[in-house]
């Protein structure tokens, strides 16, 4: 293991997860409060930015646990690839939109709460923004070969 390498990896998770949040709440408020824009109405943009970092400290309260859970098996395995930040960040946002708390609420066409696209979408995008900051070097501190299958000795 490196140390320094594992010490700049652990700063790269704790800012893209802090960001990927920012990202998701931003995407949330526009998502549903769809306000216009800052120069039509700024009072409005103004609570929609607003309601964006609450989201977003709400949403890290609720996904810490299983982010945290996804972020472990991404390093410990290598997992560098896109494909898996955005399942997780996606899987995250609707386990969390499903399991809120007006779970029992009335639901829309097919049985899905509404806003549930939205909240997909925010996750997917809380996922690629973790990816671009931290998820592509996930596992870089790590020594020995990525892939056992690479080891060119026999």
């Amino acid at each position: 293991m490196d140390g320094g390498k594992f010490l700049l990896q652990l700063l790269k998770i704790v800012a893209g997860f802090v960001l990927a949040l920012i990202a998701s709440g931003l995407f949330l408020a526009w998502g549903f409060f769809q306000a216009a824009h800052p120069g039509e109405n700024p009072v409005a943009f103004g609570a929609m930015v607003g309601t964006g970092l609450v989201a977003a400290s709400v949403a890290g309260a609720a996904a810490m646990l299983p982010a945290g859970i996804a972020i472990a098996v991404a390093e410990f395995a290598r997992l560098k690839g896109i494909v898996f930040h955005l399942a997780a960040g996606g899987g995250i946002a609707f386990l969390i939109w499903t399991l809120g708390p007006e779970a029992g609420a009335e639901t829309g066409a097919g049985g899905v709460r509404p806003g549930s696209v939205v909240a997909l979408a925010a996750g997917f995008f809380a996922g690629l923004v973790y990816w671009i900051i931290a998820g592509r070097t996930a596992g870089c501190w790590l020594q020995g070969p990525a892939d056992p299958q690479s080891n060119s000795e026999v």
